[in-house]
């Protein structure tokens, strides 16, 4: 559906009636998290923990209306301003804060983040499927690719709302973490009902009915989730009239579809085309659905939101364990032994190992975490397409791991802890296609010796957290740069005729920008004009690239750019005409030249040599005035220093409609794809520009099907080169790009994160027998 004003005004109502939903739904909420506080006054407990219990019961009667009066002027805020200025209604004066910078902050901030962070992971574990439909439809009608970040359909966006507005009306935040299950379990339904309420409203408006299922493939579950906390009664908030579950009731005919943000069972992508991999939504669903199943098991263990010391014991036993480890798979017998270890051994010693930490821990919370993290590594050290030398260095990160995990609640909570991007972007760089690895062989020794290095530095300083993860993440994507230009022998001449073609592309967009402005007020044929612009400063771009921007070739192309403006302005008199005459034979010459050395050929030089003369002689005819002589003067000048004039090339604002066609570029050693591909979507377009170096990706091209890397991305992303193990080169545009990615002729070799196919792993495990994590 095209975007208009009728297409905005329903998205707008649609937000409206989500936000009705929502708010209707919140007296029964708010009444039911009373209720539950009140059941628990009947639970058997120590003293301490009674009293905390009536306490808690007393701030709710008082300031439980409090809230719902605070969230719902929140809402209607939010509706109309935006939430930036809804978020005041609650902590004023609390500063603003990301996870990337929690070392920075004091604890309050931190721990709010994460209370806020985990009602969003609750929100879209459950009611996911909903608002990837709700935000397809709103997006199409805006015509956008994506909600804005602050857009009040968010879950993140909601769940802010809720806490800052339990802050603000006195309750604690000790309050919300007694009661964080039952608030979770609430919003998510409230969220998801309200979700469903203006899907099926857009649908009657014949607001794609149908979502595009061929992304990704949804598999019913076998049965639906639990739901705890209160029984509502018969009249449940949820469901078709019949009681079945809303979140099993399509918002389309036909089956059930497959937004990208679904979790359950294991979804596969069914079709090549537009194959997009697991979003963010979906990694916030696998890691909301791991704390709600272990917060059943282990209270504690979603009600402790600060960072959180080690127990002496369990303290000493990591330090055990990892001299074991580092003893076991020393980097001189690492390669070959941990390789040739059956899957059995290596399992039973990480049971072993696991057994002997958790009789250290002091808490059920750490015996918890230990079992996850041994789940995770189980996964991640079984995985085959992992080289037997690099999953040396995965096996020694388990203790820093563990020792993160246990101090830092947040590691399962937020989807960009720094352990885990680190183990993420390592695992993306050395899992190929195969069993063997990347290339089918050992993995490349700088790119090991990297790997090790990174081990080693988080090894060496145990008690700094996330900000070693976060310290040597930094550094290996610097080293990946490096890496691709200068060490790995398939990619380093690729990458430097890939970074040749972006300056000589962005060079000549920046010359016909600058060149537009300097004729703007000069009186030079149309004609003249479109060759400066289309030809003439490609001619300058690569000469300057070759050459250098103050060699003289350079300045020749100018001096020629300078009497062809002259040249092409009004004659008026004899002396200029012959003037003119004169000069002609040397400017041809060096037009031509100009045009041989930017790859045009014989033909399509005539045919421009042919059009300037039509100018120049219009130009012995014109009756405009002539170039004053100051004036041309001045233009002279500006051409002899026009790159100081040209904007830097990462602040220059180049429109992607400039771009000159690459073909031009292709050589033996590089190939540049000009065709193929499908119409992209926004969404392909977005994921083009989030791909990250040294992934890997299966590439159908020219006739061939193989394995290729990422090896280098230019400024803004516009241009990305890919490279295979026997050294094929290819480079795109980010809309040829994208095109790709749509038609499927380019798939990941991931389609999620290894950090997050080892949770899902250990949540099939923990959906077997959730008991292990209590002993």
């Amino acid at each position: 559906m095209a975007p208009g004003a009728a297409s905005s005004t329903l998205a707008g109502q649609a937000r409206r009636l989500c936000a009705e939903e929502f708010v209707k739904g919140l007296p029964p909420a708010v009444r039911s998290v009373v209720a539950h506080a009140r059941q628990r006054l009947d639970e058997p407990a120590d003293r301490d923990t009674v009293m905390r219990r009536r306490d808690l019961v007393a701030h709710l009667l008082e300031r439980a209306p409090a809230w719902h009066r605070r969230l719902v002027a929140a809402l209607r805020q939010a509706l109309l301003h935006g939430p930036a200025d809804a978020s005041r209604t609650g902590a004023e004066s609390r500063p603003p804060a990301t996870l990337h910078t929690m070392s920075l902050v004091d604890d309050e901030t931190i721990e709010l983040e994460i209370m806020v962070s985990r009602l969003a992971l609750a929100i879209m574990d459950r009611a996911s499927w909903e608002y990837s439909d709700l935000r397809a439809r709103v997006c199409s009608l805006e015509g956008r690719g994506e909600l804005d970040p602050g857009d009040l359909l968010r879950a993140h966006v909601l769940a802010k709302l809720a806490v800052d507005t339990w802050l603000a009306a006195g309750l604690t935040q000790g309050d919300w973490s007694d009661m964080q299950h039952v608030l979770q379990e609430e919003f998510a339904q409230l969220v998801e009902l309200a979700y469903h309420e203006a899907n099926h409203w857009l649908v009657e408006r014949h607001v794609l009915p149908e979502i595009d299922l061929r992304p990704l493939v949804r598999r019913h579950r076998d049965a639906p989730l639990p739901v705890t906390g209160l029984d509502l009664g018969p009249q449940s908030r949820f469901g078709a009239g019949d009681g079945t579950p809303s979140a099993f009731v399509p918002s389309r005919p036909g089956a059930l579809g497959a937004p990208q943000g679904y979790v359950g069972e294991e979804t596969r992508m069914m079709t090549r085309a537009a194959a997009l991999p697991r979003s963010s939504d979906h990694v916030e669903a696998v890691l909301g659905r791991l704390n709600r199943l272990v917060g059943r098991h282990v209270p504690g263990f979603l009600a402790s939101t600060r960072p959180r010391a080690l127990s002496p014991a369990l303290g000493r036993a990591i330090e055990t364990a990892q001299a074991s480890i580092r003893q076991r798979l020393t980097p001189e017998t690492g390669r070959g032994e941990l390789g040739r270890a059956s899957v059995p051994v290596m399992l039973d010693e990480l049971h072993q190992r696991k057994q002997a930490l958790k009789r250290a821990a002091a808490t059920p919370e750490e015996r918890a975490t230990i079992e996850i993290v041994a789940l995770l590594f189980q996964s991640i050290l079984t995985e085959e397409r992992i080289p037997a030398a690099i999953r040396v260095w995965f096996a020694r990160l388990q203790m820093p791991v563990l020792r993160v995990a246990v101090g830092e609640p947040d590691f399962f909570a937020t989807v960009d802890h720094p352990a885990r991007r680190l183990i993420d972007r390592m695992g993306a760089c050395v899992m190929g296609f195969d069993s063997a690895g990347a290339s089918g062989a050992d993995a490349d020794a700088a790119l090991e010796k990297e790997i090790k290095r990174i081990v080693q530095v988080v090894e060496a300083y145990p008690d700094t957290g996330r900000r070693v993860f976060q310290t040597v993440l930094t550094e290996f994507e610097r080293f990946l740069e490096h890496y691709f230009r200068h060490e790995h022998q398939a990619s380093k001449k690729g990458v430097s005729l890939a970074q040749q073609v972006e300056q000589r592309e962005t060079l000549a967009i920046q010359y016909t920008i600058e060149l537009r402005k300097m004729l703007n007020e000069v009186p030079v044929q149309d004609g003249v004009r479109q060759f400066l612009f289309q030809v003439w400063a490609d001619v300058l771009a690569i000469t300057a690239v070759r050459h250098g921007v103050g060699s003289e070739p350079t300045k020749t192309m100018k001096r020629a750019a300078a009497d062809l403006i002259w040249s092409a302005s009004a004659k008026v008199t004899r002396e200029e005409r012959a003037e003119v005459i004169r000069r002609l034979p040397v400017l041809l010459k060096a037009l031509r030249e100009g045009m041989g050395a930017a790859g045009l050929d014989a033909n399509a030089q005539d045919d421009h040599i042919r059009q300037l003369n039509d100018a120049l002689a219009a130009a012995f005819t014109a009756k405009a005035a002539a170039i004053p002589a100051d004036r041309l003067h001045e233009l002279m000048e500006r051409l002899e220093t026009l790159e100081d004039l040209l904007p830097e090339a990462g602040e220059a604002a180049i429109d992607e409609a400039m771009v000159l066609d690459l073909s031009g570029h292709e050589t033996e050693d590089l190939e540049v794809v000009t065709e193929g591909g499908s119409m992209p979507s926004q969404a392909m377009i977005a994921w083009a520009r989030e791909l990250q170096v040294g992934s890997w990706y299966m590439l159908e091209f020219r006739g061939r099907t193989e394995p290729v890397q990422l090896a280098w991305q230019g400024l803004r992303r516009q241009l990305s080169l890919f490279v295979s193990a026997s050294g094929r080169c290819v480079l795109f545009q980010q809309q040829r790009l994208a095109a790709f990615l749509q038609a499927g002729l380019l798939l990941p070799a991931q389609d999620e994160a290894l950090t997050v196919r080892a949770t899902r792993s250990a949540l099939a495990k923990l959906d077997v027998d959730a008991s292990v994590l209590d002993g």
